[in-house]
């Protein structure tokens, strides 16, 4: 199997980027890491691209023309897959169009409920009995392309935010490889 080369896009922990670094190492799954880009120079994820020897780097989403910056690392490294894990920045029209079809993300809850920011907090207060996580296509809408996995489980009482982002995390690592073995065997 010839790997498609991937770059994980991030904005803090890294825990999503981590499985999936772990998870391109086993022969069978279609991409290789072999790019990292975030946003934000204290992110700790870097730290497992670092550990890993992934190349990584920081973009200024505030400078004007970040988007060809970005573009011109994507093509140096040959990228031709690209995964959002926690980045905190809507990407470019211009990334999009470069890339169509060709973008996924992870969203912590059951779209095409809970769009946007603060997923968990709402989530407890709208009193839902079940939430998850949702892998979909990046289009022009936040958090509105075709989805291709979603996984959930049951809210229990004594959940709270922290609860439900440790919940919905774990899910997360089982729901994003299958997302891409699931786009790839559709290709």
């Amino acid at each position: 199997m010839v790997k498609k080369k991937a770059c994980i896009f991030i904005s803090g922990q890294g825990s999503n980027l981590k499985n999936l670094i772990l998870r391109s190492r086993a022969e069978n799954f279609p991409i290789k890491v072999s790019l990292v880009i975030s946003n934000n120079t204290k992110a700790n994820g870097i730290n497992y691209a670092r550990k890993y020897k992934i190349p990584y780097i920081f973009i200024n989403c505030q400078l004007k023309n970040y988007e060809n910056k970005i573009l011109f690392y994507l093509k140096k490294y040959k990228i031709s897959f690209i995964c959002l894990a926690g980045f905190m920045k809507i990407i470019s029209k211009k990334i999009i169009n470069s890339f169509e079809n060709k973008i996924i993300n992870i969203h912590p809850s059951l779209l095409p409920k809970f769009k946007g920011l603060n997923t968990f907090k709402r989530v407890l207060k709208n009193k839902e009995r079940k939430t998850g996580c949702t892998v979909h296509y990046v289009n022009n809408k936040l958090d509105d392309g075709n989805i291709i996995v979603k996984k959930f489980f049951y809210l229990s009482p004594n959940d709270n935010e922290n609860i439900l982002k440790k919940k919905t995390q774990q899910l997360e690592y089982r729901a994003y490889p299958e997302a891409i073995i699931k786009v790839f065997r559709n290709c």
